[in-house]
């Protein structure tokens, strides 16, 4: 295989038409010039070039090998120009897995934001109270709430997340003993605040059951019951009171995830900085 940079003098001499001139737009000594093309000549066999006391004539064959050089020199230049855009502006796909609460009231409420900083730089964004599975390509970023046990992940306590009783103005006038409630599925059993949810139940009844936190608090609203809420929605929630209970919900750190080798990627670097941003900006998100 040739050098490449043997090929670019030769492109450069094929421009130029003399070893000086040639030598001059490289900024090299003419003897350079000549060593560049006997190389490129002695790795292909070939003979590009009939040197002349005051210019040089291109074979036959260096004619054929200059046309094809130039098409490589442009390519070479596009692929300079590509990398300096790249270089200074981001762009692309990142996928994000985030509680749906944070998702909603957090996340895309400063995407207006984040977009005009980096308007070729996409976000997609799943909003899902499950583990996101980042090894199989499920997303690039992930907000948990639950402690990554996995060895191979990078992890940073980025926030906060609290949660108390809620009903209607209605509902919550009824005794505690009458109480009825609204909970996460099966599915969610795991979540902390669901794990407490079971226990203060005490035996009355739980008459609704989703995984969407949003169905939980217009179920609570229309006076179905009541249900354990994130803060961020409770307290901006004005048919909602709280409930004074002794011990309310545990409160879940939010925990930001990625692989160490996506960490690198600019693209990723920025997204993880806009979600820290995110929590930061929110006082019912914020660590203690």
């Amino acid at each position: 295989m040739f050098d490449w940079q043997d090929l670019r003098y030769f492109h450069e001499l094929a421009r130029a038409g003399s070893l000086s001139k040639a030598a001059t737009e490289l900024s090299v000594e003419h003897a350079t010039v000549g060593r560049r093309i006997a190389s490129l000549e002695a790795t292909l066999g070939l003979k590009l070039v009939h040197r002349l006391p005051r210019s040089i004539r291109l074979t036959e064959d260096g004619l054929v090998v200059a046309e094809l050089a130039a098409t490589i020199s442009e390519s070479a230049q596009a692929i300079e120009s590509f990398a300096l855009r790249a270089k200074s502006a981001l762009s692309g796909v990142v996928r994000i897995s985030v509680p749906p609460t944070v998702g909603n009231f957090c996340v895309a409420q400063y995407m207006q934001t984040f977009h005009e900083a980096h308007p070729s730089l996409k976000i997609v964004m799943a909003n899902t109270p499950d583990i996101a599975a980042l090894d199989r390509g499920i997303a690039d970023i992930a907000i948990r709430m639950v402690k990554p046990e996995e060895p191979s992940l990078l992890t940073r306590r980025i926030g906060m997340i609290r949660f108390g009783l809620y009903a209607s103005r209605a509902y919550a006038s009824r005794p505690a003993a009458q109480w009825s409630f609204i909970a996460y599925d099966a599915s969610l059993n795991h979540v902390k605040h669901q794990t407490w949810l079971r226990r203060f139940v005490d035996g009355r009844p739980i008459v609704f059951e989703t995984s969407d936190v949003i169905a939980q608090q217009m179920a609570a609203r229309n006076g179905v019951g009541v249900a354990v809420l994130p803060t961020l929605l409770g307290e901006r929630d004005a048919e909602l009171v709280r409930l004074d209970v002794e011990a309310g919900p545990p409160e879940a750190a939010l925990w930001l995830v990625t692989y160490p080798d996506l960490r690198r990627a600019r693209a990723i670097k920025a997204v993880m900085a806009f979600l820290v941003d995110c929590i930061d900006r929110e006082p019912l998100l914020k660590s203690a």
